[in-house]
């Protein structure tokens, strides 16, 4: 970001975990503007003393503009951006489907059910009573998906780029999409009451939810009708609209019975039960955020969920019964550090967690359920979810931990997805349902793709995650001074970070505004301990806190903290004052050790001592 002072002009940077400053030479920077987002790089000339000089190499945007937060984050993470003239000629090109190599579901009533404001729509669903008689009580599911491999041919301009980008961006105000809009919100979004192309599969579950069989189709479907996700859970609810009510009993009401049924084979298989708390950032019409809300968690979003869960797993089975290379989703078990980790951090709770024991997801289930209305309930939740390990695609199977399954693979969104058009194009070559499936290309390169596209999800969480801080930022930059209601969810040496309760905003309480007395980092009960009191600052601990700064360029927010800790633990070991001190200083005698504190205790800053007042 330029900043303008007299006698010079400064690129500052607007990540928040970098501290390099450049100074752009005059003659590049006489026509820039204070607050203009600039790309500039470090300069070849060499400099010896203060800030390095720098080089433009473009002018992106404004800091005071409303799109300025999704700006900064696909720049700062280098996520592609358009589509090549050659790309966008292909989708362009591209025709209305047929039925020519199809079957024709097109008396099949399928359903959408998306956020309201979703543009584009791969997936759609449809159930009904199994009419086999040896399947009492059993039902059939089908799960529809976007033929997107009709349209994105392996080697062509299109599919080069789709790979290169991994899958679609979405940002609060915008979307950076994987395929162009001719495609994604055109030819392959399955639109109420037109023809599309599309890859189906039918699953048949027994009353238990067990799943008896399935197979995939391509074919010619039409939807019956666009819903929300508030419309179709108001409709299962019975208080269904104009839209939802000619077709609540036909359509609604089964598809809520079928995954009732599933709903026991879920139950049954366990899968973690980690609950998170999702906001939602609504942006108006000149591009600064309205509000932010927590996203709602209906049984309509549960059931979609699980049915394309369910498909996902039959496209893994199909092609490792065909022997076909894939691409699979894989999520190992936690480490043995995580979870010894996780069992010293239980056992100052005084909750029991064997050592050694067999990690399961069940046991994960059974530790939340445990304390769920506890008052440990949100912390022990958290640490849960920082003792798993992060999802990957891969070419080798080991299975998906967290959903507790065997085999597993993305299917059901190749709109946003490169991984799920690798699985339709691989079923296309295995169930032999035309010629444009998996090339001899795409088969020696799989290994390259499943790498590629796991960076590139890391890359677009990461850009998603900053540019919502921005925003948020920006939303809070008029509430300084302000005191909100939060929870500590981070403790490092530096300091505790707090989240809002209003918003879900994150920020830094540093350790310097924590009191008058030196605080010690005890990593195994993930609290801030006072050296001199024992007062403590834990993880999950309710505060308040007030703010101090919002900067929006960065997405930073800091904290000032308003509560008192909480009292010693008798039953914790605590450091003894002024020990970093002593030491046995003999010559030949043993060294003092770097610090006096038991093992994983670290070292925090200490407070200046003086006024009581808060800075």
């Amino acid at each position: 970001m330029i900043r303008k002072a007299r006698r010079e002009t400064r690129v500052e940077p607007v990540d928040r975990r970098s501290k390099e400053t450049l100074i752009l030479p005059p003659h590049e920077a006489e026509t820039l503007r204070d607050g203009d987002l600039v790309l500039a790089q470090v300069g070849t000339a060499e400099q010896r003393y203060g800030p390095k000089r720098g080089k433009l190499l473009e002018v992106v945007g404004r800091e005071d503009e409303p799109r300025a937060a999704s700006l900064i984050a696909i720049h700062t993470h280098g996520i592609p951006t358009g589509f090549s003239e050659a790309a966008k000629a292909e989708a362009e090109a591209a025709d209305p489907p047929t039925l020519a190599g199809r079957e024709d579901l097109r008396d099949v009533p399928f359903i959408t059910i998306d956020p309201a404001d979703a543009r584009d729509h791969d997936d759609a669903v449809y159930a009904q009573p199994d009419d086999d008689e040896k399947n009492p009580g059993g039902w059939v599911v089908w799960v529809a998906i976007a033929d997107v491999a009709a349209y994105v041919r392996p080697n062509s301009a299109l599919d080069k780029e789709a790979r290169d980008k991994g899958n679609s961006v979405y940002f609060p105000d915008r979307v950076e999409p994987m395929l162009p809009e001719r495609l994604s919100n055109g030819l392959c979004s399955l639109r109420e009451a037109e023809n599309r192309a599309c890859m189906a599969v039918r699953m048949v579950f027994d009353a238990t939810g067990r799943k008896r069989s399935h197979r995939f189709v391509r074919g010619l479907m039409r939807s019956a009708a666009k819903l929300s996700y508030e419309q179709a859970q108001a409709a299962a609810d019975g208080n269904p609209d104009d839209k939802t009510g000619p077709i609540a009993d036909s359509i609604i009401r089964p598809l809520w019975t079928a995954y009732g049924v599933m709903k026991k084979g879920r139950d049954a298989r366990s899968p973690l039960a980690i609950e998170s708390m999702e906001r939602k950032i609504i942006i108006d019409r000149e591009g600064d955020v309205a509000s932010i809300t927590p996203r709602a968690s209906l049984e309509a979003h549960r059931l979609i969920e699980e049915m394309m869960i369910q498909a996902n797993v039959s496209a893994a089975e199909t092609l490792e019964q065909k022997r076909s290379p894939l691409i699979y989703r894989i999520h190992d078990a936690p480490s043995p550090e995580k979870v010894q980790a996780l069992a010293d951090f239980l056992h100052t709770l005084a909750i029991p967690w064997t050592k050694g024991e067999t990690v399961r997801t069940d046991r994960f289930n059974r530790l939340l359920d445990e304390t769920r209305d506890t008052p440990n309930a949100e912390i022990v939740n958290e640490v849960v979810l920082r003792t798993q390990m992060q999802a990957v695609y891969a070419t080798e199977n080991i299975g998906h931990f967290g959903l507790n399954l065997d085999r597993y693979a993305h299917f059901t969104s190749p709109i946003r997805r490169y991984a799920d058009l690798i699985v339709h194009r691989a079923l296309v070559r295995a169930l032999g349902l035309g010629e444009d499936g998996l090339s001899d290309w795409d088969i020696s390169h799989m290994k390259d793709t499943a790498e590629i596209i796991t960076a590139a999800e890391r890359r677009a969480m990461a850009a998603e995650r900053d540019a919502t801080d921005r925003y948020i930022a920006a939303f809070l930059s008029d509430r300084v001074g302000a005191e909100f209601a939060g929870k500590i969810t981070g403790v490092t040496r530096f300091g505790l970070f707090v989240r809002l309760l209003e918003t879900g905003a994150d920020g830094l309480v540093p350790v310097s505004r924590l009191g008058g007395e030196y605080f010690v980092h005890d990593d195994r009960a993930h609290a801030l301990v006072g050296e001199r009191t024992g007062a403590r600052w834990p993880l999950g601990m309710a505060v308040q806190v007030k703010l101090e700064e919002a900067t929006p360029s960065t997405g930073g927010l800091l904290f000032e903290m308003l509560s008192d800790p909480a009292p010693p633990d008798r039953n914790a070991p605590r450091p003894r004052l002024g020990v970093r001190a002593r030491g046995d200083r003999r010559p030949g005698g043993p060294k003092p050790p770097r610090s006096g504190r038991p093992p994983g205790i670290k070292t925090g800053r200490k407070k200046k001592m003086g006024g009581g007042k808060r800075r």
